[in-house]
């Protein structure tokens, strides 16, 4: 196919986004739909840009350069930018592109004033916008300066920001090409910004509109401060007119300048009412035609509209598909699972076949619907009690849908439902034995699956795995297992509201359940510093743990003096934990087992800061300080009114909270060790699509979801294609935060803590954790950046069981997501920590190596230096 190097807008569609660029195609399919005004202009293709970069050699080797750097070398990053850029403005256009572009300009009128704008392959993505990155001049007059402007646009593809928001986004800047867009320049009364969705709620129901007079420059710069409307079905139904002092208007003589408002005019809004509900009936055509949520610049020159460029909304969440066009509300299991990572599709497949509820997905993150439980008054106040006591930023999140009156219709009730059903499980007898009872089921169950599936491979693999889900659930859902998780969360509520009531003391439970017997989950951390009391004597090993990188390192340590003894140690320890990792519910996560090396900065730490014996003596101290506060309690109780019958209850329910607190923990562990059991079975199969050439990688399999993997082996058939798109998704899906609470309208509500109770400036959550303690924040977003030192508090957005070996070595806990019963929360009570979670924002807020202070009793933290 020979080169193209102009096209008209009219010749380009949104199919064509290789030759024209992203925003190019974007601009040649609005100019096709029906009643959408767009300037006339021309493309200058991608074609012309390679043309031009192939004519100086050196391009590609500061290219190639620019590809193999740090992504944290900024400074490098900086000077090879410039010099691509230099490179490329000092290029001559050769003659026969010049006449191309020139002979466009003739047909589109070669003196008339044109916008000249960048227009990367890059751009305008459903999960990339590119939104500013690149360059565009206004008002640009006569053939030589258009020409010079095509350049510098080309050039522009080196931006600083844009190449840094290249290697953000995975994006090979070797393999993005640049067009430019040509077109006839708009003198606009008024000009602004149309999303079709609300960019801050994400309320897809909503329309804001940003205006502003003269170019919209003025309110893209920030030179102004625009009116704002919000539109919902044909309404305004909030507005915020602005005192607009300036404005960027054309000269005469091409270019723009800044100029003053007439005072008369400055506070008149830039758009009637009118206008605005026409305009946006306009985005909502486009929006209808592009098929998602559009952020669309607008002119409003001799009273019509004229669009000049419409781009994806990028950083809305997804919501997640619905197949009726009723109301919906959805609250994430991730807040609930202490994970708001995206999960890859086998990952969230597989939790989704293995969930005892239906749960659906949005942009990697999954969502349990509540409306039906939120419409009845019954099983409604027993949803928010649960949620309450879980996250109370999940309960007024629902409280404000509910408050609206319009969302949620209002159903009678048909008995009780979901968490309200608890209520009628029978009371299980405080019993130890009915925990060894469970866990011996559980370990028998998981044997079981591990003898069965050895022989399992191909479609009889899949189906199989089915079958073990089903048992997985059987497990889950037993009524004894069920009864003893909440025979221990129920004595905790217990005694932290009667003690309330009776002592005035808040959180009683945090101290009497310390070192409570068979907490699979603390025991863990405990059982990673006797791991370090094998290492510590042997300083060879000591030495060569601080150069590992590898995760084969187990054998090689084994040849050093001491070697064998801390080899031994670490492969007990991978035999009982291996199967856990950071976001475990994610199938896809590397285990302990596969990457021994992310446990050994935390053995070094507690190498460095415990001494031998220490996880005995934690757990002593722990269980005596439960003791302690036993009889502190019960002393106090006996001298009140009625002061027996208040110790004997209080009695009961501290021996019950000790039986089945420390079981809160093993299902999960049952639930990651069967995972691991089903990852290592289809990693095996994976693996077999590799050797038959169907596979680039087994990772890649990831990518897929778990029916879509067995039709894959079934069918002997691969879908790269999906699985490169795949892949695209989930690294946009990254940058997003999910929410606590979505609607099928998009909105995502994040509730408040509606507090007056805390000092000004603190930081407010939830208190899960009794005491106050001062330290040095280590602000730590992976476990295996830890590097800690006795005394300081861990700040991370938050834990799941496999953080539980950091927890020994700190002195506090903040975390921007958890609630009540999550296992960070019962982690830190279990190990005395002092700890506040649900703070929103925390790993911005405090910054790395501040002093803080947490007040685990009443729910804050102060920010001191």
């Amino acid at each position: 196919m020979s080169e193209q190097y102009v096209l008209d807008l009219h010749e380009v569609d949104e199919t064509r986004t290789a030759v024209a660029g992203g925003k190019g195609a974007h601009l040649g399919a609005l100019s096709r739909i029906d009643g959408v005004r767009v300037p006339d202009g021309f493309c200058v293709t991608t074609d012309a840009f390679r043309r031009i970069v192939a004519k100086e050699a050196s391009i590609k080797d500061l290219l190639d350069e620019l590809s193999r750097l740090h992504p944290d070398d900024a400074e490098t990053t900086r000077t090879l930018s410039a010099r691509i850029r230099s490179a490329i403005e000092d290029i001559t256009i050769p003659d026969d592109l010049a006449a191309e572009i020139t002979g466009a300009l003739s047909r589109h009128g070669e003196q008339a004033a044109y916008a000249v704008r960048s227009s990367a392959t890059a751009e305008d993505l459903p999960t990339a916008s590119f939104a500013g990155q690149q360059d565009t001049y206004l008002n640009v007059i006569g053939t030589a300066a258009v020409l010079e402007h095509v350049s510098r646009c080309w050039a522009s593809l080196f931006t600083e920001r844009a190449v840094t928001y290249r290697r953000r986004n995975g994006i090979d800047h070797r393999a993005v090409h640049m067009a430019v867009v040509v077109q006839r320049m708009v003198f606009p009364q008024a000009s602004g910004i149309l999303f079709t969705a609300d960019p801050v709620t994400g309320n897809r129901t909503v329309a804001t509109v940003d205006a502003g007079f003269g170019l919209g420059e003025a309110l893209v710069s920030g030179l102004v401060n625009p009116d704002v409307f919000k539109v919902r079905r044909g309404e305004i139904v909030a507005r915020t007119i602005a005192a607009k002092q300036r404005a960027v208007r054309a000269l005469p003589s091409g270019g723009t300048q800044e100029t003053a408002v007439d005072t008369q005019q400055q506070e008149q809004p830039a758009l009637s009412d009118a206008q605005v509900v026409d305009l946006v009936g306009l985005g909502r055509r486009i929006e209808a035609h592009f098929g998602r949520p559009q952020d669309i610049e607008w002119c409003l020159a001799d009273g019509a509209f004229h669009i000049v460029q419409s781009r994806p909304i990028t950083t809305l969440f997804p919501i997640p598909v619905a197949d009726d066009q009723d109301n919906h509300v959805y609250v994430s299991v991730g807040h609930q699972q202490m994970m708001t990572d995206p999960m890859k599709p086998l990952g969230y497949s597989m939790w989704q076949l293995t969930a005892m509820v239906r749960m659906h997905e949005a942009a990697g993150r999954l969502f349990v619907e509540v409306t039906p439980r939120l419409a009845a008054p019954a099983s409604r106040a027993a949803l928010l009690d649960v949620m309450g006591r879980g996250d109370p930023l999940i309960r007024d999140a629902l409280e404000t849908i509910l408050d609206r009156g319009d969302f949620v219709p209002s159903l009678p009730d048909a008995g009780p439902v979901g968490p309200s059903a608890r209520s009628a499980l029978a009371p299980v007898e405080t019993d130890p034995a009915v925990v060894t009872e469970l866990i011996e089921r559980s370990q028998a169950s998981i044997a079981a699956l591990e003898r069965d599936i050895r022989t399992k491979s191909g479609p009889e693999l899949f189906d199989f795995l089915l079958e073990a889900f089903v048992e997985h659930k059987r497990v889950l859902g037993d009524p004894l297992n069920m009864q003893a998780i909440m025979a221990g969360m129920e004595a905790t509520w217990w005694l932290n509201d009667h003690l309330q009531e009776w002592l005035g003391e808040k959180n009683a439970a945090d101290t009497l359940t310390l070192s409570a017997p068979g907490n699979i989950t603390s025991e863990m951390g405990l059982a990673l510093l006797d791991v370090a009391d094998a290492v510590r004597p042997h300083p060879e090993v000591v030495e060569f743990l601080q150069g590992v990188e590898d995760d084969d390192f187990l054998g090689e340590m084994a040849k050093l003096a001491g070697g064998t003894e801390a080899r031994d140690a670490i492969e007990a320890y991978l035999d009982r934990y291996g199967m856990r990792c950071v976001g475990e519910i994610d199938i896809t996560r590397p285990r302990w087992r596969e990457r021994p090396s992310s446990l050994v900065p935390v053995i070094l730490d507690n190498v460095r800061n415990f001494e031998p014996g220490a996880a005995e003596r934690r757990f002593e101290q722990g269980r005596q300080a439960a003791l302690a506060k036993e009889q502190d309690v019960l002393t106090r109780l006996r001298a009140l009114p009625d002061g027996e019958r208040k110790a004997d209850e209080t009695k009961r329910m501290i021996d019950r909270v000790r039986t089945f607190i420390g079981y809160r923990e093993y299902p999960k562990y049952g639930i990651v060790s069967r995972y691991f059991l089903y990852k290592q079975a289809l990693l095996a199969e994976a693996e077999r699509l590799v050797e038959a050439g169907l596979l680039a990688a087994r990772e890649d399999v990831f990518y897929l979801t778990f029916q879509e993997f067995g039709d894959a082996v079934r069918a002997q058939r691969v879908d790269d294609r999906l699985i490169q798109q795949r892949k695209a998704a989930f690294r946009s899906y990254e940058a997003l935060t999910p929410p606590r609470v979505l609607t099928s309208e998009g909105e995502s509500v994040t509730g408040s803590y509606r507090r007056d109770d805390v000092p000004e400036g603190a930081l407010v959550g939830l208190p899960v954790s009794v005491g106050t303690v001062e330290g040095r924040a280590r602000v730590i977003l992976e476990m295996a950046q830890a590097d800690l030192e006795a005394g300081d508090i861990l700040v991370t957005p938050f834990t799941d069981p496999s953080w539980s070996p950091l927890f020994v070595g700190i002195a506090g806990l903040v975390t921007e997501v958890g609630g009540q019963m999550t296992h960070g929360a019962v982690i830190a009570r279990e190990y005395g920590l002092p700890a506040v979670v649900g703070v929103e924002q925390a790993t911005r807020l405090i910054r790395d190596g501040q002093r803080i202070r947490v007040h685990g009793t009443d729910g804050y933290v102060e920010i001191l230096s």
